[in-house]
């Protein structure tokens, strides 16, 4: 079963959060683990978010058949 919109945007914010908490690069015994990149997860943010409220509308609207 595929995740829903509210799944994956409630992931993205997740993972926005713990980078903003503990940082995004750990380093631990001469080994270093880079998180996502804060700005991908911004636009993924910012993108989840429009597909819900274009969902939440009833799809993408149109007039003389110019997308809106």
């Amino acid at each position: 079963m595929s995740e829903t919109l509210e799944d994956k945007l409630t992931r993205v914010q997740s993972a926005i959060a713990a980078i903003e908490t503990g940082g995004q690069s750990v380093s631990y015994e001469g080994r270093a683990v880079t998180k996502g990149d804060l700005k991908t997860l911004y636009d993924r943010e910012k993108y989840l978010e429009m597909r819900l409220a274009r969902k939440s509308r009833g799809g993408i609207r149109t007039r003389a058949g110019v997308p809106l």
